[in-house]
């Protein structure tokens, strides 16, 4: 089987940073907010998709430069492209950008996005697509896509949103394109706590840290079955998790958190 190496992995199109088991993708276009291009796109995509066969890298860290997390897509490097494409030059690209999306649910790691200030369109679709957002209040997340005279169903949005925070709510987003202000994301379940912008980075990592300290193969695994059982019945999805939980019985972590039990210690997980 494929296995690689990430930690030397040198980005062109945006930082990436390893400390340990965690990496840090950060968007650094600060002067125009942190926009994804054409390339940066195409390189995210083809990074988690490596993520997959990565034996050092147990968690990851989404984060924006300079106060911001992403305004989408850059309007003239690729909205600008984009009404001057034909019919198979635009289905090439949203199914592109689409195979982003699809790229972050299947690699194994966790993904938990640090989001400041603005996180639009495609931005607010990387946000969907984590595992867990952490944000601040002075944040704006917002579906942008009607305003520029599109669906709302980009990038899996129709699926993803209504998921974390309900069809109705995700409906009122998706139709009015309006910003999403950090306290009303946190209540409807967007984020999953706030933080004060500068601990914002810290108290994201510190997350993804105690996630790659723990038991990786089998976040992998509830990773896996929160993606596959979107789709399934409830039989189904017993059937599925009970032979996801009869193999991760024959890891050693499950082993090793038995022994430590019985000798009233702090299991130490090493990821198999």
């Amino acid at each position: 089987m494929k296995q690689i190496q990430l930690a030397g992995y040198k980005a062109a199109h945006f930082g990436w940073a390893v400390s340990g088991k965690v990496a840090t993708i950060t968007l650094n276009r600060p002067e125009r907010k942190n926009p994804l291009t054409l390339e940066s796109y195409g390189e995210l995509r083809d990074l988690f998709r490596e993520l997959v066969y990565a034996t050092d890298i147990k968690a990851v860290v989404f984060t924006g430069a300079g106060g911001n997390f992403c305004s989408g897509g850059d309007v003239h490097d690729i909205i600008g492209k984009l009404v001057k494409m034909d019919m198979l030059e635009l289905m090439a690209f949203t199914r592109m950008t689409g195979d982003l999306i699809k790229a972050m649910r299947a690699c194994p790691q966790p993904i938990i996005s640090a989001i400041d200030g603005i996180c639009a369109g495609a931005g607010a679709m990387i946000a969907c697509a984590s595992d867990m957002r952490f944000g601040t209040a002075r944040s704006k997340v917002a579906f942008l896509f009607v305003r520029v005279g599109l669906a709302g169903c980009d990038m899996g949005a129709c699926t993803l949103l209504p998921r974390l925070i309900g069809l109705s709510r995700a409906s009122d987003l998706l139709y009015t394109g309006r910003a999403m202000q950090g306290e009303e994301a946190e209540r409807f379940g967007f984020y999953n706590r706030l933080a004060e912008p500068e601990k914002l980075l810290a108290d994201a990592t510190a997350m993804a840290q105690s996630l790659a300290d723990g038991p990786t193969f089998g976040h992998s695994m509830t990773k896996t079955m929160l993606y596959q059982e979107w789709s399934q019945g409830l039989g189904e999805c017993i059937e599925a998790e009970a032979q996801a939980q009869a193999i991760c019985m024959q890891t050693n972590d499950f082993e090793r958190a038995y022994n430590a039990f019985a000798a009233k210690q702090t299991p130490v997980f090493e990821g198999n």
